[in-house]
C-alpha cells in the first residue's frame, strides 16, 4: 500500500486531488475502479475517459479533463506508461531470487558463476560456461559448454542455450551428415530471455546477443546470429543462421529472417513478415515476402 501523494513524488509527478491509499492496479478499460485503485491513460485514449472514475489516474501533463467535482485523484507525469511501470514495482515489489544454486541443478566443475546469481531447479550448466554477476537462470534451462553470459541477465524456464543448430550435407551415398558446431554463444549484459527459447551456438564462431536485448518466449535464434543492442525479438520469431539484427530493432511476432540476411538499425519487422532480402536501417517491412512499407516513424 502507498499513499497517492507519496506515489506522485516518487514518479516526479504533479498530484491533484485528495490524497488516498493505493492497494491495487487495474487496466483502464476494465472499468473496475474503486477508491484504492490505480490506473493510467495515454494521450491517444483520452476519448475513453469517464468522469465516473474512482481512485487514482496516472496520465500526461496534457490531460485537462479534471475539475473540482471530479471523484478521482490525478497524477500528471511526462511519460504515463513509464510512470505506470514504476508504480507497479512500488505497489507490488518484485520478487527477488536468493543468491544460490538449487541442489537439483547440475553445474560442471569448470563452470564459473558470478556473485549474487540464482541458478534454478534442474538447470544444467556445461563445461567452461561463464555466468556474470546478478544473473538469474530459471528452472529446467540447459546452458551448453563454452557459453558466456554477462551481468544482470534474466533467463527463463526451459531455455536451451548453446546446442547445435540445424546443418546437414549429403555424402556420396545421399545420406545427410550433420555439420558439427564447434562455436559458442555470447550473451552480453542486461539481456532478458523468455521461456522456451532456443539459441544455437555458432558453427565455428559465436552467436552473439548484445547489451539490453529482450527476447520473448518461444523464439528460435539460429547458429551465428548477431543481435545488436536494445533490440526486441518477439514471440515465435525465427532468426535464420548467420543473420544480423542491428541496434534498436523490433522483430514482431511470428516473423522469420532468412539466413545471412541483415536488418539495419532502428528497423521494424512487422508481424508475420518473411524477410528474404536485407532490410535497410530505419524502415518498416511486412508481408510474405517482406516489402518496405515506409520509413520507420519515431515513437
Amino acid at each position: 500500500m502507498i499513499n497517492s501523494k507519496e506515489l506522485a513524488e516518487s514518479l516526479n509527478g504533479e498530484h491533484i486531488g485528495t490524497p488516498c491509499s493505493v492497494t491495487r492496479i487495474v487496466q483502464y478499460k476494465s472499468g473496475d475502479f474503486r477508491e484504492d485503485t490505480l490506473t493510467w491513460l495515454s494521450d491517444k485514449n483520452f476519448h475513453l475517459f469517464s468522469k465516473e472514475l474512482n481512485g487514482v489516474l496516472i496520465t500526461s501533463r496534457n490531460f485537462n479533463l479534471y475539475d473540482d467535482q471530479s471523484s478521482f485523484t490525478l497524477i500528471k507525469v511526462d511519460n504515463p506508461r513509464m510512470a505506470f511501470m514504476k508504480a507497479i514495482d512500488l505497489i507490488y515489489p518484485p520478487k527477488r531470487h536468493p543468491s544460490k544454486t538449487e541442489s537439483t541443478a547440475v553445474v560442471a566443475a569448470t563452470a564459473v558463476i558470478g556473485e549474487d546469481c540464482y541458478i534454478g531447479h534442474h538447470v544444467v550448466v556445461g563445461e567452461n560456461v561463464r555466468i556474470g554477476n546478478n544473473t538469474v537462470v530459471l528452472h529446467n534451462t540447459v546452458i551448453e559448454d563454452n557459453t558466456v553470459i554477462g551481468d544482470h541477465c534474466n533467463i527463463g524456464t526451459n531455455v536451451s542455450i548453446g546446442g547445435e543448430g540445424f546443418g546437414y550435407e549429403k555424402d556420396e551415398n545421399g545420406r545427410y551428415l550433420v555439420i558439427r558446431h564447434v562455436g559458442n554463444v555470447e550473451i552480453h549484459d542486461y539481456v532478458d530471455i523468455g521461456n522456451n527459447v532456443c539459441i544455437d551456438r555458432g558453427v565455428t564462431g559465436s552467436t552473439v546477443i548484445k547489451n539490453n536485448v529482450k527476447i520473448d518466449n518461444l523464439v528460435h535464434i539460429s547458429h551465428g546470429v548477431t543481435i545488436g543492442a536494445n533490440s526486441l525479438i518477439i514471440a515465435f520469431a525465427m532468426l535464420g543462421g548467420s543473420s544480423t539484427i542491428g541496434e534498436n530493432v523490433w522483430v514482431a511476432p511470428s516473423s522469420a529472417i532468412m539466413n545471412q540476411k541483415s536488418v539495419g538499425d532502428n528497423a521494424l519487422v512487422g508481424m508475420g513478415a518473411v524477410v528474404v532480402k536485407d532490410v535497410a536501417a530505419a524502415t518498416t517491412v511486412a508481408g510474405n515476402p517482406a516489402k518496405v512499407l515506409l520509413p520507420k516513424t519515431q515513437s
